[in-house]
Parts: C-alpha cells; sequence; structure tokens
C-alpha cells in the first residue's frame, strides 16, 4: 500500500472561464470543488489507477470536514490526525491557455498536534510499501518536518518520495528520501545554479525534476535519465506534478527501472492537464501517451 502524508490538505475550488482579464469582472457557470493538496491529488490518481492507497495528514475545522467528505465520495481510503484549526482553501481560475492560483497558507498547527500526527505516521508506516510526502508545511509545523517523517520510514525499510519546496525541500533532500521530486523553479528557488554535481551533494537518493512540455529529468547517484512527452497537451496543468509523482510512487514500489517510470510519470502527468481538475486524468490521452513513449 502506497501512504500519502499531506500535511497542509485544502479544499481545491476551480472557476472555469473564457479569459482571465485582470480588473475586471468574471462569471463563473460551474464551480468543480475537490479535496486538494499536492498529497491527496497523488492518492486519488492512484486510487484511479487501482492502486491500494491510504491517504493521511492533518484535517480541521468546517473546512477539514468538507475534504473528508469529498474524499470519501471519491472512495479514497484515509486516516488522518484532526487539528483544531480550519483547512484551508485553494482556488485555480482555468482559462483556455492555462490556470492561476490562490493558495491560502493553511492553519496553525501547535506542537502538540504536530507530536501527535508523528505518533500516528509510525504507526500507519508498518503498513506501506510507499510513502510520499508532499506539499506545503502550514505554519507552525517545523521546516524539518518532511526530513523526520523521511527517517521514521527509513526506519521501517520504507522507501519515501518527497515532493515540496523552499526549506522544507532542502531539509528534506538531506534525509536521503529514495526520490525527490522538484519542479524547475522549485529547484532554481533552492539553487540558481544547480547541476547534477550539486544535487548529488545534497542527498544520497535520486532526484526527479518537471519542468512542463520540456518533460522529465531524473538524476541518480550514478546516472542521468530524460523524457520528453511526443505530443503537446493543452488544458489545465495544476495536477500535473501530482500525477506524475503518482506514477513514481508506484514505480518505486514496483522496482521499475528508471526508463520505464519516467516514461510512465510523462504519460501520466500529461494525462492530467488534459483532465479540468487537479488529482483528475484522462484516462484514453494515458494510454495514448504511454503506449507511444516507451522505455526513455
Amino acid at each position: 500500500m502506497i501512504v500519502t502524508v499531506t500535511l497542509n490538505p485544502a479544499l481545491d475550488l476551480t472557476y472555469p472561464v473564457d479569459a482571465l482579464v485582470p480588473h475586471r469582472t468574471h462569471r463563473v457557470t460551474e464551480v468543480a470543488e475537490r479535496a486538494g493538496g499536492k498529497g491527496l491529488n497523488v492518492a486519488r490518481v492512484l486510487h484511479a489507477l487501482g492502486e491500494p492507497v491510504l491517504a493521511t495528514g492533518l484535517l480541521g475545522g468546517p473546512t477539514g470536514d468538507v475534504v473528508a467528505g469529498l474524499l470519501e465520495a471519491d472512495g479514497v481510503p484515509d486516516s488522518f490526525t484532526r487539528i483544531a484549526g480550519d483547512t484551508r482553501r485553494t482556488v485555480a481560475v482555468v482559462d483556455q491557455v492555462d490556470a492561476t492560483g490562490f493558495w491560502e497558507p493553511g492553519p496553525v498547527v501547535p506542537a502538540a498536534e504536530w507530536s501527535r500526527f508523528v505518533d500516528h505516521f509510525r504507526g500507519l508506516i508498518g503498513e506501506a510499501s510507499v510513502v510520499t510526502l508532499c506539499g506545503s508545511l502550514p505554519p507552525g509545523i517545523p521546516i524539518d518536518a518532511y526530513a523526520v517523517l523521511a527517517r521514521v520510514a527509513a526506519s521501517a525499510g520504507v522507501p519515501v518520495l518527497l515532493d515540496t519546496s523552499g526549506p522544507a525541500l532542502r531539509a528534506g533532500l538531506a534525509a536521503g528520501p529514495a526520490i525527490a521530486k522538484p519542479n524547475a523553479a522549485e529547484l532554481a528557488a533552492l539553487d540558481p545554479d544547480w547541476n547534477a554535481a550539486t544535487l548529488r551533494a545534497l542527498t544520497s537518493g535520486s532526484v526527479v525534476v518537471t519542468d512542463g512540455a520540456a518533460g522529465l529529468r531524473a538524476i541518480t547517484p550514478d546516472a542521468e535519465f530524460r523524457c520528453v512527452p511526443p505530443i503537446p497537451v493543452t488544458g489545465n496543468p495544476t495536477g500535473a506534478g501530482d500525477a506524475c509523482a503518482a506514477a513514481l510512487a508506484r514505480g518505486l514500489r514496483d522496482g521499475t527501472e528508471w526508463p520505464g517510470m519516467l516514461a510512465d510519470a510523462v504519460a501520466l502527468g500529461a494525462a492530467a492537464v488534459a483532465s479540468p481538475v487537479a488529482g483528475a486524468f484522462d484516462p484514453g490521452v494515458y494510454r495514448e501517451l504511454r503506449s507511444g513513449i516507451g522505455p526513455c
């Protein structure tokens, strides 16, 4: 079973518009409401693929209740730690070209609530074949939170996929996750002059860099691999990286070789762009691209 950790989940709201024009009123004809946050998007993609998955993390307040209900409606198994603060909301405005996001920071999490989650995580790790640690940290959570959880997983022999940014990424890399998956902008913010050598100095694991239409670059301790989508796919890119993380987590569990694992991640990420909301993918696009890419 793949356990996905989302410490800063959200109620995701998606507003489709014909064109986004600053300082103008936009009439939204429909609203898509989803349980969101990077780890929950990963869990939903894995569930749609028929993979055993368990979503965990922190939920609180009335918004947290809505998120829990949406997860249940999607059929995604979960085991969250409840907190006093209200879970955040995110809004993505999607036009014919791209998506514009508005992300709330999340509730303040006191030290006692964080400690309670770490104990809860220790209780779940025995059932896990892979753990994904995804997304931002809410206020109050220590910057090394993902490093702490990665070391708990490592002590149980469970590989970790890390997908975060900023100081949490730097601290998490030091714990040696099996795979870290920053996008190109997140990595440049960490080190504008990054290269394979500097990444290998930061972590003992592998780093997969996502770069939109330019595809994926994997830097392992002793090799490099690249994979690029065979055709451009337009739509909503908001959840593409999360679908990519789902594919990498599945490949990590199955021991898939890097060329095949990157090909699957590229196809699933592109298929997520073809879906109107994050945490979903277009099965037809996925099958078409996966059969057309071959090992990278």
